[in-house]
């Protein structure tokens, strides 16, 4: 059994680090479809709340207490929550992929694109939870970050390791070992999110800008510069230019970093601090160059032949969206079955040509050429070795550390 951890709440700076992320940062819903669907829907913020008080894990409770009676085998069915443009889609709307597990298995599939942001869908699911009852659900798919807090408040089943046989074969070997989440005892990426550095080539007269330290300090990118609400990715990337690993960031790290990117806000080198609104203003060329998130490269390159992206030597940050099966799930077996067959490669294939994120599973590349040979060779989708060495995750954080350094961040960019 895991040890039980104390209550966790929310700092101010925190929520605030939350408001950025759910009206332009990695949360919202504007960074699966916006650049697919032309526009970005309604972002619901009643969730912040819900989290802020999401510290009351109940005291007592066993590991044989997380798991309901599985009912898997004569209730063939599973319910899955998924956030929006994140599953193929063919004609009518359907999604082949789950079209063709039902045909295989005889497992009806109830999916629902139930998740908008991270903190308004916990919010929805929090209080059953909270009081060891069952959410409805039986595989959910949110960001690293939240799928931490929720094992540690003992919210998430262990997985059956016998029972994900190609998840456990096909694991790309960066996805294997998070420090939230040891040996994926709880949890199986949906996909990779890697933050790097992109420029338009007609703005920059043709120069390629390949670092932080160019974004920080060149003076011929003075005031067209954007940087990322994301804390974790812009800190981490600064760290990282600066020799220092995310994955063992010290406070005084952490500080030195802040210094960096405070001295070049206030010497005029930043335009701004973004969400994924920094796409409109690099088409444009009203930024010349920023940190930006692989997924939305693919299509802006599609679009526009002068965007470029770099992946920096020093290295680039990458964070997750992760399957998990909550406490009390009715389905647990056919939950797992349902993330065992994302990891068949031809499966997984026609997921990473439809979301253009990076894969997690290995072996797929032969697939995805089937489909698209572009895509199979485009690093930001499936990353060769020399990208995949230069990965890194910025470490787990206490609720102390994550308040404190959200403050510091906070006070850098103006939120």
């Amino acid at each position: 059994m895991e040890a039980r951890h104390d209550p966790e709440s929310l700092s101010p700076p925190q929520i605030s680090a939350i408001r950025r992320s759910l009206t332009s940062g990695r949360m919202a819903v504007t960074r699966r479809s916006l650049l697919r669907a032309g526009g970005a829907g309604a972002i619901a913020v009643g969730g912040l709340g819900a989290l802020s008080g999401c510290g009351i894990p109940p005291a007592g409770r066993t590991e044989a207490d997380n798991s309901a009676d599985d009912h898997s085998a004569e209730e063939k069915r599973v319910s899955f929550s998924n956030w929006t443009e994140y599953m193929d889609v063919g004609k009518g709307n359907r999604h082949p992929t789950l079209d063709a597990f039902q045909r295989r298995t005889g497992i009806t599939v109830k999916y629902t694109e139930d998740i908008n942001d991270n903190v308004e869908f916990f919010g929805k699911i929090k209080p059953q939870l909270a009081a060891g009852q069952a959410t409805g659900r039986d595989l959910i798919c949110v960001t690293d970050w939240l799928a931490a807090r929720m094992i540690r408040l003992g919210w998430m089943q262990r997985l059956d390791a016998a029972q994900l046989p190609h998840a456990y074969t096909h694991l790309a070997k960066p996805f294997r070992t998070p420090d939230w989440d040891p040996g994926r005892a709880h949890s199986y990426p949906w996909t990779g999110i890697p933050a790097v550095i992109a420029y338009n080539k007609k703005a920059t007269g043709g120069r390629k800008v390949t670092s932080v330290s160019q974004l920080l300090d060149d003076p011929q990118l003075k005031g067209r510069v954007g940087l990322l609400t994301e804390m974790r990715d812009t800190v981490g990337l600064t760290l990282l230019d600066m020799g220092k690993r995310p994955e063992t960031v010290t406070a005084d790290d952490y500080d030195a970093a802040i210094a960096r990117l405070q001295k070049a806000s206030d010497r005029g080198q930043i335009r701004r601090f973004t969400g994924n609104d920094y796409t409109g203003d690099l088409t444009k060329g009203d930024i010349a160059a920023c940190m930006a998130w692989a997924g939305d490269l693919i299509q802006l390159q599609a679009d526009n032949p002068e965007i470029e992206f770099a992946v920096p030597d020093a290295g680039y940050m990458t964070a997750t969206d992760n399957l998990l099966i909550p406490n009390k799930a009715r389905h647990k077996r056919n939950a797992e079955r349902l993330i065992d067959y994302f990891y068949e490669p031809k499966v997984a294939a026609k997921i990473a040509a439809y979301i253009n994120y990076v894969c997690p599973v290995d072996g797929v590349r032969e697939e995805l050429a089937k489909i698209d040979k572009a895509l199979a060779d485009n690093p930001l989708i499936l990353p060769d070795e020399e990208m995949a060495a230069k990965s890194h995750a910025f470490r787990s954080l206490s609720s102390r550390e994550e308040a404190a350094f959200e403050d510091k961040f906070a006070k850098l960019t103006g939120a």
